[in-house]
């Protein structure tokens, strides 16, 4: 799509409709969709090689180790790519800094209080940077550890065995919590779209992520700046 002379939406950009707002950048989705796949690749021949009734079903033992080998060593690649972007370099910063508001978005979340007067967040919620955190430090540990199973001898007073034991007990653990993952997203439709065009509604927005929306109102047409209302000194007094 070409630019006409006056318009202020840049050659290859979706134009921006009143009622939609831009939530995610085309990398920052790409990293997320890479990474579910490689996720994916990694649990489904993880299910093949650990459970007895697959494992005779499918019977190809060394595609399937490889295949987990591989896609476990890929997992950290769309995160370093998505460095560049300055876009996901921003998101990063917000997902690594708690708020005063997060603190009583956990406590609404306690109390089962959904009203979003209670759960006040920032273009993430508590939960979300939560999750974040914990996902990243379980691949930390899957791969550390994966990488003992692969390399006898890597660290000779790490035993095999206690390798292993954590290797399985976090990937439970991941299988579990990326249940409930993709479980609150089938549960909102209008995150999904956000994650698979870019575009959610500014309603939504300001449903679920109000502190976020006025910010992008004054940046003007869902642009996000680098310093969003996560770090306002309005934040202080809300506690």
């Amino acid at each position: 799509m070409r630019s006409t002379a006056g318009s202020t939406t840049p050659t290859g950009m979706r134009p921006e409709r009143a009622d939609r707002i831009r939530r995610f950048s085309l990398a920052e989705r790409s990293v997320h969709r890479v990474t579910g796949w490689l996720m994916l690749v990694c649990l489904v021949t993880a299910a093949c090689l650990y459970l007895g009734p697959l494992a005779q079903l499918v019977r190809r033992r060394h595609l399937m180790a490889t295949l987990h080998e591989w896609s476990g060593i890929l997992l950290p690649v769309p995160f370093l790519l998505g460095l560049f972007s300055r876009e996901f370099r921003a998101d990063l910063r917000r997902l690594n800094r708690f708020v005063v508001y997060d603190r009583r978005w956990l406590r609404a979340a306690r109390r089962r209080l959904s009203s979003t007067e209670a759960r006040p967040a920032g273009k993430f919620n508590a939960g979300q940077k939560i999750y974040a955190g914990w996902i990243a430090g379980a691949v930390l540990v899957m791969m550390f550890t994966g990488l003992l199973m692969w390399f006898l001898g890597f660290l000779p007073f790490i035993s095999r065995t206690s390798a292993i034991f954590v290797h399985d007990v976090v990937a439970w653990a991941i299988a579990i919590v990326l249940i409930g993952h993709m479980r609150k997203a089938y549960q909102d439709p209008e995150a999904r779209l956000g994650m698979r065009t870019g575009y959610v509604s500014r309603s939504w927005a300001a449903r679920e992520h109000s502190r976020w929306l006025p910010h992008e109102d004054r940046g003007g047409r869902g642009r996000p700046r680098i310093g969003d209302t996560d770090t306002s000194a309005e934040e202080a007094r809300d506690d």
